[in-house]
């Protein structure tokens, strides 16, 4: 792949390579500067494409204008795939906002709805951001668990039919399709099942890049087979949150009278960083740029 420098780009190149060559694109959520910093750095380091990943909540929280800009200053920093992600978005306004700033890959997640309401939204959402260069990931079948202020419980939750995610493809035109075989948002109670032969069956019907959800806790040895398996891009959410907190937390606990923001999330930086080299190495994108 040929990256024009300094610029955000659309996940179009990274995951189609992605999928040519066995790997899969790490996708992190990041909030605020500290934690794009640690994704980026890291992900720099070790020569790997990376898409950072922001939620409605974490738009809400920092600023579509600040997220932007703090991204498009580290795709001038570092010549290596950056893109930005809107993950989990059910608004189509949402996304159109962030898109006229320069967003260039979506997911648009109508999994809530029923099928022909999911397949019009979609295509809705396609025909904008095709036209503005961007690139659209959907989800068929719904993930259980906790993601950002979108709770699904268990008995909500199903799983993706292999026929129907090929009709979903064709009819929307979507670049990417974020699948459901038993992985869920946030930490798992007891370890999780995954289907690895529905997995299968939707890879010989659909030719786009897969992705997976809910990979925060998944053993590494599941996560590769699921990239033999088509899964071209992983998200990772929980598993980084948990460290930077944790680190934060025991830094202020053993300095009560630090008040420096400088002091405080260095070392939540550091252990966050752990984290995002361990889960490159996982997806086996270290060294492909």
């Amino acid at each position: 792949m040929v990256l024009e420098k300094s610029r955000i780009v659309n996940t179009k190149e990274m995951l189609l390579d992605a999928q040519k060559n066995k790997y899969a694109v790490p996708a992190f959520n990041i909030h605020n500067l500290e934690t794009i910093q640690a994704v980026v750095e890291t992900a720099y380091e070790m020569r790997s494409p990376v898409i950072l990943a922001a939620t409605p909540g974490t738009f809400q929280y920092a600023g579509r204008d600040y997220i932007q800009a703090i991204v498009e200053a580290a795709a001038k920093k570092y010549d290596i795939p950056i893109a930005l992600h809107l993950d989990h978005h059910e608004k189509f306004e949402d996304i159109v906002e962030s898109v006229e700033l320069g967003t260039k890959s979506v997911m648009i997640d109508a999994s809530r709805l029923p099928f022909e309401e999911n397949v019009r939204l979609v295509k809705r959402v396609v025909d904008y951001a095709h036209a503005k260069g961007a690139t659209v990931e959907a989800e068929l079948g719904r993930l259980g668990g906790q993601e950002d202020d979108l709770t699904v419980a268990e008995e909500d939750s199903f799983y993706t039919d292999p026929d129907a995610a090929a009709e979903f493809v064709e009819r929307t035109g979507i670049d990417s399709l974020a699948v459901a075989i038993g992985t869920a948002h946030g930490l798992y109670k007891s370890e999780p099942k995954l289907d690895f032969e529905r997995l299968e069956k939707i890879q010989e019907k659909v030719k786009i890049p897969l992705v997976l959800h809910g990979a925060s806790g998944i053993p590494e040895e599941d996560v590769r087979k699921c990239i033999e398996r088509g899964i071209a891009k992983v998200n990772i959410a929980t598993e980084l949150k948990i460290p930077f907190s944790d680190a934060l937390r025991k830094y202020l606990l053993e300095h009560p009278d630090a008040n420096d923001p400088r002091k405080y999330m260095s070392p939540a930086k550091q252990a966050m960083k752990r984290v995002v080299r361990e889960k490159i190495r996982m997806c086996m994108s270290e060294n492909r740029f």
